[in-house]
């Protein structure tokens, strides 16, 4: 199945890979097995990757999702808030998501080693266990670039290396949680059209909800910049959509997005009618492919998706774009 993962060239394999998948982990881990005979979905039952069961989130929360014979790598948990339980994802290969981290980037921004790559993602940093950071390092690593690198709250130093760049004629990217990228813009706007921010979401406390087309409006005015990128990836996925402007997303070729009716979780919507996000994670061969997030959104029929919110009985985890 891996060898196949990262070459899916049309939709019969597509379906192929996601029913091997579903056999693989009906046998291979025990949670998910007992909540597909509770539904009484089986493989023998399945013939398109529409009619696979996902699995609720909520089960990274309560319940050790690895195959067996699997021993995790490493676990990246979610923020969660004060009190609250935190998703957990057991991770049995690491270089997996590597795999998946790059060859996405790759496809929507070329060569790590062509650019130069920079974070502004303080409460990610200042925690363990957080995918997004660890996606992240590896991309820094990758550029191979002097330059490139974390800034935890030296705004000015960012600033400065940003001037530096422009100068320069560079084509940087900048990775920023939301809170973080209003704080320096704040302070320290620049007109650097030639610069990519790539928003990650996240106010968490830190300063007033807002929807995400005000904080993009922020933004683009703050660095001059005519788009603001978006990811949307979370602590129970390995792999990432991403969005160059309007909150339109689109995802690699091994994942896609679904959307089910709120009010009956074994239905699909058709595209352009808005529900619940359904998301295949091809890449999540160890723990699970097929999960029912708590994340609202609409797929639009060239299989873009955009997220419109979550659930209002929902924790609003880091990695989630803003609620709308």
């Amino acid at each position: 199945m891996t060898a196949d993962l990262f070459h899916i060239s049309s939709p019969t394999t597509f379906n192929r890979i996601c029913l091997e998948t579903f056999e693989f982990q009906y046998e291979h881990i025990a949670v998910y097995r007992k909540y597909c005979d509770l539904i009484q979905k089986s493989p023998a039952h399945v013939n398109s990757y529409l009619e696979i069961p996902f699995l609720p989130i909520e089960f990274f929360k309560t319940h050790e999702l690895i195959a067996q014979g699997k021993t995790q790598e490493v676990i990246f948990s979610s923020s969660g808030t004060t009190g609250s339980t935190t998703s957990k994802h057991l991770v049995a290969s690491k270089k997996l998501y590597e795999e998946s981290f790059f060859r996405a980037f790759k496809q929507f921004y070329g060569a790590v080693e062509d650019r130069v790559i920079l974070a502004l993602l303080p409460s990610y940093l200042e925690r363990e266990g957080s995918s997004l950071i660890y996606m992240v390092d590896a991309l820094i690593k990758e550029s191979k670039r002097k330059e490139s690198g974390f800034f935890l709250h030296n705004h000015q130093e960012l600033y400065d290396t940003l001037s530096s760049l422009k100068q320069a004629g560079e084509k940087p990217i900048l990775f920023g949680v939301t809170f973080g990228l209003l704080d320096f813009i704040e302070q320290h706007p620049i007109a650097y059209p030639d610069l990519t921010v790539i928003e990650t979401g996240g106010m968490k406390g830190r300063r007033k909800e807002m929807i995400r087309e005000e904080v993009h409006e922020i933004l683009s005015t703050g660095f001059q910049v005519q788009k603001i990128h978006s990811e949307y990836g979370m602590t129970e996925l390995l792999s990432q959509g991403y969005s160059k402007g309007d909150g339109i997303f689109y995802a690699p070729e091994w994942m896609k997005i679904l959307i089910r009716d709120p009010n009956d979780p074994f239905t699909l919507l058709e595209s352009g009618k808005s529900g619940a996000i359904n998301v295949i994670d091809l890449a999540n061969i160890y723990s699970c492919s097929f999960i029912a997030t708590q994340d609202l959104g609409i797929q639009y029929p060239d299989t873009s998706f955009k997220v419109l919110g979550r659930f209002d009985n929902s924790d609003i985890r880091g990695c989630n774009l803003l609620v709308q």
